[in-house]
């Protein structure tokens, strides 16, 4: 009885086919010309598979490299995944995907990770964990292994905003060693071609309810004799946005319920003209501060919302409750016809003030509180209805890909 993939692999020989043990693990290696360094992890990989008593292979992810890096992988038995897409996450989606093995461990080619130091994550992963991150400031970064920028600002701001904009308990976000298995992989459906992947792979991780430990390691320097493909700026630019925008809960939600509320509060509350209260003057500046509040409050709800529908069109994930309910209801008639109904009579509001002026005559200041609510109100239901016609877009997306 032939067994399931994941207990055999097949290869096909001169003979006829035959059933080969499929590997534990799988040691994943983005290269984009390594050729003085990739031999050596290479060696590693396999010398502390031999050491573990294990089955294991190598995938290299090329990135389309012009040297001598493809031959020796090679020549000393690694895979080759060709990946024609520019970029880190690419080339280790490449070599993922080619995997066989039923835990894949990745770090770089420059022999900065040791590729010989694999038995925490292999005990990790066996022993429950579905992602295991490296954690360098735990285990140490050797003199020049890193640059102060990174080490001292870089790496330590980026993780910080990553643990609060995601709830995350992750030391180290940006640990290129990191260990996961094959189904976590696809759960996770880290989808970026840069360097950012690395902050996708565990923002989608956390998304998704992976069980996630971090196993301290130690960092050295790369032994390249070139710079490293990693350029400070830019791409810690990728990373900051793809963090920011995979936050709609912390970084648009919350922030704009609160300034909704206030906005409208306040409103209301000067719509008649200047009041005082406890003996402070609130007059029309306080109602062009909630105008603002109130707009950019509603902007940040309808951003925020249509940004958890784009993210779930191509994270495959159960949806959470606003995801749910959207689908279930009919967001876009409810979003014109109340968004309809304000712009309308903030419009029709509009025009009968200046009609007064108009015709009637009388001094303007005593309505320009009330100008800026209705002005609010018929803003606010544009915005309304045109949110709407695109979160509609948006959801017919997400319910063919579901379909398909």
């Amino acid at each position: 009885m032939m067994n399931s993939w994941s207990d055999v692999a097949t290869g096909q020989t001169d003979q006829g086919f035959l059933e080969v043990e499929a590997p534990l693990v799988s040691a994943i290696i983005p290269c984009l010309n390594e050729e003085r360094t990739l031999g050596i992890c290479i060696r590693k990989a396999l010398d502390a598979f031999a050491k573990r008593g294990i089955i294991g292979e190598v995938v290299v992810g090329d990135n389309g490299s012009s040297d001598r890096s493809v031959e020796i992988a090679r020549s000393l038995g690694a895979r080759v995944a060709h990946q024609p897409v520019k970029g880190y996450g690419a080339a280790i989606s490449a070599a993922a995907g080619s995997a066989h093995g039923k835990y894949l461990i990745m770090a770089d080619a420059d022999d900065s990770y040791d590729w010989s130091e694999l038995d925490d994550f292999i005990d990790a992963l066996e022993d429950g964990a579905e992602l295991v991150m490296g954690n360098r400031f735990a285990g140490g970064i050797e003199p020049g292994a890193m640059p102060p920028l990174h080490r001292y600002l870089g790496n330590p701001v980026l993780s910080t905003i990553a643990r609060w904009l995601h709830h995350s308990p992750i030391g180290d976000f940006h640990c290129g060693m990191r260990g996961f298995t094959r189904d976590a992989f696809q759960r996770m459906g880290a989808r970026s071609p840069g360097m950012e992947f690395a902050s996708e792979m565990v923002i989608n991780a956390h998304r998704a309810g992976l069980i996630i430990r971090e196993v301290p390691i130690k960092l050295y320097p790369d032994k390249r004799d070139r710079p490293p493909h990693l350029r400070s700026f830019r791409d810690g630019w990728r990373h900051l946005r793809l963090i920011v925008a995979h936050a709609p809960d912390t970084m648009y939600l919350l922030p704009g319920l609160i300034l909704l509320i206030a906005g409208v509060i306040g409103l209301a509350i000067l719509a008649a003209g200047p009041v005082t209260i406890g003996g402070q003057y609130f007059g029309i500046h306080f109602v062009a501060f909630s105008s603002m509040a109130t707009l950019i409050g509603l902007s940040a709800i309808l951003f925020g919302t249509l940004a958890k529908v784009a993210i779930a069109i191509y994270h495959p994930i159960p949806a959470g409750l606003m995801i749910a309910w959207l689908t279930r209801s009919r967001p876009l008639e409810w979003l014109v016809l109340s968004g309809g109904v304000l712009a309308t009579v903030g419009f029709l509001g509009d025009i009968l003030l200046a009609l007064r002026w108009i015709f009637v005559g009388g001094s303007m200041e005593q309505s320009v509180h009330l100008t800026f609510v209705i002005t609010t109100a018929c803003v606010a239901g544009v915005s309304m209805v045109l949110s709407g016609f695109v979160l509609k877009l948006l959801l017919d997306n997400l319910d063919n890909r579901r379909v398909c």
